[in-house]
C-alpha cells in the first residue's frame, strides 16, 4: 500500500478532491473523463491521462470509478473500451459513484470471471466532505478485498463501513438518500417558518442545531439557502436519479414510502423549472413557491 498504481475515472466535483488524496498519499494515478479540462488540476500535479477506461485499468493496480449515473457505470465498466476489458487479473475495481445494487451484482459477477476483485462504495459528504477527505464510504464486496482495500479508503474518508456482499454499499447509499430527502424538507419548511415569523434565522440555529432536531443538512443547508448559494455540492439531477434508484427498489421490496415519494416530485418540479444543475438546498425554491 506504501505506492500503488490507482486508476480514477470521473474527476468531477467529488472525485477530482478523492483522487487528489491517494495522489498526496504517494500513489500514481492514471486518470480518464470525459471532459478532459476537468481533470487538468491532476494532471498538472504529475497524473497521466489515458484516452478510454480500459487504459486506465490496463495501467492500474486498482480502479475507482466516480460517475454520474448508472448508465455511466455500465459503459466505463462494462462497455468494450471498459475498466474490465483492460482490467488484469489479481486487480481491483472500486465504483465509488452512487449506482443500483443489481448493477453492482453484475459488474461483481463479471468481474469475477475475469479474475477481478470488486467493491460497491457509494459515498455520502458532498463536496466538503470530498475536498476534506471526511467522506462516509458505505462498501459492499468480499471481506478480504475490503479489507486489502480500506487503507485507500482512509485516505478519501472518515467512517468507512463493510455492508456486506456486492450491492449492500449501494442499498445503504439508498437508505442515505432516503434520509436526506425526506429531512431536507422538514429543513426548508422550517426556514420558512422561521422568517415568516420573523425570526433571527441564525439565532433560531443557536437553539436549535444542538438539540434533537439538529442535523448535517440543517448546519450546512440553511446557511447557503440564507445566503442565497444554490451551488452545487450535490446537484439536484443527479439526486432525483437516486431518488428513481429508490423509489426503484422500494417497489421490487413491496414498499411504500410516500416521504420520498414527495420528495422526488418536488425535486423533479426543479429539473423542469431548469434548476437541475444547482445544488439540493435549492430544494427551498419549490417550497417557497408552495408557499
Amino acid at each position: 500500500m506504501d505506492s500503488l498504481r490507482i486508476g480514477w475515472i470521473g474527476t468531477g466535483i467529488m472525485g477530482a478532491s478523492m483522487c487528489g488524496h491517494l495522489m498526496t498519499a504517494g500513489h500514481t494515478a492514471t486518470v480518464f473523463t470525459r471532459r478532459r479540462e476537468r481533470a487538468e488540476p491532476l494532471l498538472a500535479r504529475g497524473a497521466v491521462w489515458a484516452d478510454t477506461p480500459r487504459a486506465v485499468a490496463a495501467a492500474s493496480d486498482v480502479t475507482f470509478t466516480m460517475v454520474g449515473y448508472p448508465a455511466d457505470v455500465r459503459e466505463v465498466v462494462l462497455g468494450p473500451d471498459g475498466v474490465l476489458a483492460g482490467a488484469a487479473r489479481g486487480s481491483v475495481l472500486v465504483d465509488m459513484s452512487t449506482s443500483e445494487p443489481a448493477l453492482a451484482r453484475a459488474i461483481a459477477d463479471a468481474a469475477g470471471t475475469r479474475g477481478v476483485a470488486t467493491l460497491d462504495a457509494p459515498v455520502s459528504g458532498g463536496d466538503i466532505g470530498a475536498r476534506e477527505a471526511r467522506l462516509s464510504i458505505m462498501v459492499g464486496g468480499d471481506p478480504a478485498t475490503f479489507a486489502h482495500i480500506r487503507p485507500l479508503f482512509a485516505h478519501m474518508g472518515r467512517t468507512i463501513v463493510h455492508q456486506g456482499p456486492a450491492g449492500s454499499g449501494q442499498h445503504t447509499k439508498m437508505v442515505n438518500q432516503i434520509l436526506i430527502a425526506t429531512g431536507i424538507i422538514g429543513v426548508c419548511e422550517a426556514l420558512i417558518y422561521a422568517r415568516k415569523s420573523g425570526l433571527d434565522v441564525p439565532t433560531v440555529l443557536e437553539s436549535v442545531s444542538g438539540g434533537a432536531a439538529g442535523s448535517w443538512s440543517l448546519t450546512n443547508y440553511v446557511p447557503r439557502m440564507e445566503r442565497g448559494d444554490l451551488e452545487p455540492g450535490f446537484m439536484i439531477e443527479h439526486f432525483v436519479k437516486d431518488m428513481r434508484i429508490a423509489l426503484a427498489e422500494t417497489k421490487r421490496l413491496g414498499l411504500v414510502l410516500p416521504g420520498l415519494e414527495l420528495a422526488e416530485r418536488l425535486y423533479a418540479s426543479l429539473v423542469d423549472a431548469g434548476h437541475g444543475r444547482k445544488g439540493i438546498q435549492a430544494l427551498i425554491l419549490a417550497l417557497d413557491r408552495v408557499g
